[in-house]
């Protein structure tokens, strides 16, 4: 049986809108709610309160709101920038949407789902499949991470270059504001110009706004072929030239473009199991090219594969790439995206890692890497840059792995110094410090460092409107 504290009222209420058993007040049951997944965040909470409907998680958000009680929303706790934990004077109450797990409807003709906030995102995709449909956002978390922690995060992954952010899926939502009333816009329509898009307004905001309770999403026709290759380059400067071939030789059928330096492909085969590199010599540069198509027989001869084969054929001759493997399979496509799936995990038996989620005009990547590499090698020689991510978007995890025998804390230390060049350069070159993590706690101060201050001062007035009090996710993204 659930015991709570006894004699905190507010516990007490909590546990008649949504029973004892969503109420979790144990240190043991509360711990999983209250670290982020680098382990830079340590929260605590007074409680943690899971609700199973709009109607119950309107309740707790209007209870709290009533006690002067912040909250913080949180979904599958997979973000890395702590906007979805607690801080550590413990008088916050964390509401995790994990019950909110239904998708409402999915129509195939209109091409929408509509679904709560805690189905997981990997659910989606498969009943999206199941209606021969597509839900195009593809996430390493995918696995864990839930519908609404996307949306408030608008997070990328790997298909924004075919099919946009989060932000362009979202079609309607329902949202539980600050004061506990329900505004309910999902609408599943394709066009709606009567007056704001409030939808927008929620997206991205990491839950500082409001709690995001449902939503209507568009889908995709499925895609019937897939072709995947890895290519070796010599130079930095050739992607953008070598994406924009693969753009125009593939009909723009580019689903996805990676980038990934020498040293973390190095990493990634030295310490994931299964992970080998797929070409005979080394190269300074490597990019993941994958084409898909959803067109009746485009994985026939003449499709996507043949498409793919041309594509790098030309871009040999043209000097784009200096060696390539297409995959002859669907298990070796898996072996490839592996390499580029696990480096960020890889980078861990490394020591310390510095990370930047940065994006950039994607005309502007390669001189930022060429510009970033050089200022954080001199501030601190032996430090290993490994720049991968979505070139296609512009967005780069740019990570800087810490010098061989260093102390791990003695590096981390200088996160914050680190932080400053990276984000100086970025910012310089008119790009953005958060392009698919968000700003979370851990940019606060960069962003109101960087931010112009009429942005700033937009940002906090849209806040204080909607949440006069400062209950919601307070101390995130605008303070």
């Amino acid at each position: 049986m659930t015991s709570h504290p006894v004699g905190d009222p507010l516990v007490a209420r909590l546990v008649e809108i949504v029973g004892p058993a969503a109420v979790l007040t144990a240190p043991d049951d509360m711990a999983p709610h209250l670290e982020e997944p680098r382990g830079l965040f340590h929260g605590k909470a007074r409680a943690v309160v899971r609700p199973a409907s709009t109607d119950e998680a309107a309740a707790v958000v209007a209870t709290c709101h009533q006690a002067g009680v912040p909250m913080v929303p949180q979904g599958g706790n997979t973000g890395l920038v702590g906007g979805s934990v607690p801080f550590e004077h413990g008088g916050e109450v964390v509401v995790s949407t994990r019950r909110l797990n239904r998708i409402r409807d999915l129509d195939p003709v209109n091409l929408t789902a509509t679904a709560e906030a805690g189905v997981v995102l990997a659910d989606l995709q498969r009943a999206a499949e199941g209606a021969n449909c597509l839900f195009p956002v593809s996430l390493a978390a995918e696995g864990s991470c839930q519908v609404g922690g996307i949306i408030a995060a608008n997070a990328g992954g790997t298909n924004v270059l075919r099919y946009g952010n989060t932000r362009d899926q979202v079609l309607g939502l329902e949202v539980v504001l600050p004061d506990g009333r329900i505004w309910n816009g999902l609408r599943r329509l394709g066009k709606d110009n009567a007056g704001y898009a409030l939808r927008h307004v929620f997206v991205g905001s990491e839950g500082t706004l409001g709690l995001i309770t449902a939503a209507s999403l568009r889908l995709y026709p499925r895609p019937v072929a897939r072709a995947t290759a890895f290519c070796g380059l010599g130079d930095v400067d050739k992607v953008t030239t070598l994406l924009r071939h693969a753009r125009a030789w593939s009909g723009d059928s580019v689903t996805a473009f990676e980038l990934m330096a020498r040293f973390g492909i190095e990493v990634t085969c030295r310490h994931m199991p299964g992970c080998a590199d797929p070409l005979e010599a080394p190269y300074p540069w490597y990019v993941l090219i994958e084409l898909s198509s959803a067109r009746p027989g485009a994985g026939d001869a003449g499709g996507v594969r043949d498409d793919l084969e041309g594509l790098l054929g030309e871009a040999f001759e043209q000097g784009l790439i200096a060696d390539a493997v297409l995959a002859e399979s669907l298990d070796q496509a898996t072996a490839l995206w592996r390499l580029r799936e696990l480096m960020s995990e890889a980078q861990g038996y490394e020591g310390g890692s510095i990370k930047h989620d940065v994006s950039l005009p994607v005309s502007s990547v390669p001189a930022f890497i060429t510009r970033a590499n050089a200022a954080v090698t001199e501030a601190m020689p032996g430090l290993r840059p490994c720049p991968f991510g979505h070139v296609g978007d512009g967005n780069i995890h740019y990570n800087l792995s810490q010098p061989e025998g260093m102390d791990k804390a003695a590096y981390l230390d200088r996160w914050d110094a680190m932080n400053r060049i990276v984000h100086d350069i970025v910012t310089e070159m008119d790009g953005s410090i958060a392009a698919e993590h968000g700003v979370g706690r851990i940019k606060v101060g960069e962003l109101e460092r960087l931010k112009a201050p009429v942005e700033l001062e937009m940002m906090r007035s849209l806040k204080i409107a909607l949440d006069p009090a400062g209950l919601f996710n307070p101390g995130k993204v605008v303070v």
